[in-house]
């Protein structure tokens, strides 16, 4: 590229030839100065608007952080009256746990353990340890107390659980056995063994107890189960015999009446039959007996159980 140069000075005119490293040479030159013209701007920018707005921002920015440090204060003061509430309810729920088992105690017959007084010569136990009080606690030291009664909750709950049902098992097994007596007045005449028969006046074996009372007293099951057979006998005379399960039966004789049939479910101290004199009898009374796979058993080995349940008469 050829520039001619013309002026009134000169008396001549002047010629400049540009090349291509002229041109790029120009370019290069003025991007530089574009970009340091645009670096000293961005500079002076930031510098005049952190000198007039970093005061705003500043207070701004610690506006936020105290407003977030309030709701934070907020939320944990809010889930600490929750974990608050849910410890009032653990340690309610203890000592329900508690009442459930004092009342598991009455039905099993268990009082409660005497305290042992210690003796006078004997010094208390000694205990201490810093005073930590509920309202010092941390989230994380409230929470592990939660975590610990909880787990406390369900152990004594599984054990209670654990203790009533072996409770109610017992209770439905004592049910089944013949511990209840057979009737009201538990005047024994004649018991289990040898004894002098009334009519033949020889020894013989008595596979019962014979219970002396008034013809029509109640005669009462001694435990619950089903009658299986109820027929007049030639020797028991009128007679009952009830299933209780675990080839476990007991039998009433020499009975006036009777009010039940077979295959009826009689409960512990139902009324079954009437007291008489059926059968091979010298007077009213009622001939008791207890069987286990057809043998006789003595019936005082079930009678005299130290603890009866309530007859539940009809």
């Amino acid at each position: 590229m050829h520039i001619i140069l013309v002026s009134d000075r000169m008396a001549t005119a002047r010629s400049i030839t540009l090349t291509r490293r002229h041109l790029i040479l120009a370019v290069t030159g003025f991007a530089a100065l574009v970009l340091a013209l645009s670096s000293m701007f961005s500079y002076l920018t930031v510098r005049h608007a952190a000198e007039l707005r970093l005061p705003f921002l500043q207070e701004l920015v610690r506006s936020l952080n105290l407003e977030e440090a309030v709701k934070t204060r907020e939320l944990v003061r809010e889930n600490l009256a929750n974990m608050a509430i849910r410890l009032g309810e653990l340690q309610g729920k203890l000592m329900q746990l508690d009442t459930v088992g004092e009342r598991l105690a009455g039905l099993a017959g268990v009082g409660k353990p005497k305290e042992s007084k210690a003796s006078p010569a004997k010094l208390p136990a000694g205990t201490g340890g810093p005073l930590v009080r509920p309202d010092n606690l941390t989230p994380l030291d409230m929470q592990r107390a939660l975590d610990d009664l909880s787990r406390q909750v369900e152990v004594q709950s599984d054990t209670l659980a654990a203790f009533e049902s072996r409770v109610l098992e017992e209770r439905v097994r004592m049910n089944l056995l013949p511990t209840a007596p057979p009737v009201a007045s538990d005047t024994r005449v004649s018991n289990f063994g040898l004894r002098v028969d009334p009519f033949t006046g020889q020894s013989a074996m008595h596979e019962g107890i014979d219970f002396i009372a008034e013809t029509g007293t109640p005669i009462l099951a001694a435990a619950a189960g089903i009658v299986v057979n109820v027929e007049r006998h030639s020797q028991y005379g009128n007679m009952v015999e009830i299933d209780h399960g675990d080839e476990l039966q007991t039998r009433y004789a020499h009975a006036s009446e009777v009010f039940v049939k077979p295959g009826e479910l009689v409960r512990r101290g139902q009324k079954i039959a009437a007291v008489g004199t059926t059968g091979r009898s010298t007077g009213p009374h009622l001939h008791f007996e207890v069987r286990i796979r057809g043998a006789a058993q003595n019936p005082a080995r079930f009678l005299n159980q130290p603890t009866q349940p309530r007859l539940a008469r009809r």
